[in-house]
């Protein structure tokens, strides 16, 4: 990332896209709770990386669907499974009801941040 000038921001973005289908630049900028200009320069810089693909929607030719370019998934996947390896070891320690307590609290987190 760092060798094509890109943050911590365009990496946002890549997560996205790794959990299921292409999205739109507006979908992304949903997601991340960007503006669409700004949803738009990040996914510009991330294709001119070549760590995404643009392409025309068939289904509206007036749309661009946004996908994780396939020579970058597996070293995507992998690096998250490192980031969410402590996650995971320390639910494995919790009882039930501490994981229940971590979850409510988890909830109500993305349900503020998503306000």
């Amino acid at each position: 990332m760092e060798a094509h000038g890109l943050t911590p921001r365009h990496g946002a973005v890549l997560p996205q896209l790794l959990a299921g289908q292409p999205l739109t630049v507006g979908e992304i900028a949903r997601r991340l709770q960007v503006s669409l200009s700004t949803a738009s320069e990040l996914v510009g810089a991330l294709s001119r990386a070549g760590i995404v693909d643009r392409a025309e929607d068939p289904a509206n030719r007036r749309r661009v669907l946004v996908s994780l370019a396939e020579e970058h998934r597996l070293s995507l996947e992998a690096f998250i499974v490192r980031r969410t390896e402590p996650l995971l070891r320390a639910l494995e320690g919790l009882s039930a009801d501490e994981k229940a307590g971590f979850l409510a609290g988890l909830t109500a987190w993305v349900g503020e941040v998503q306000r």
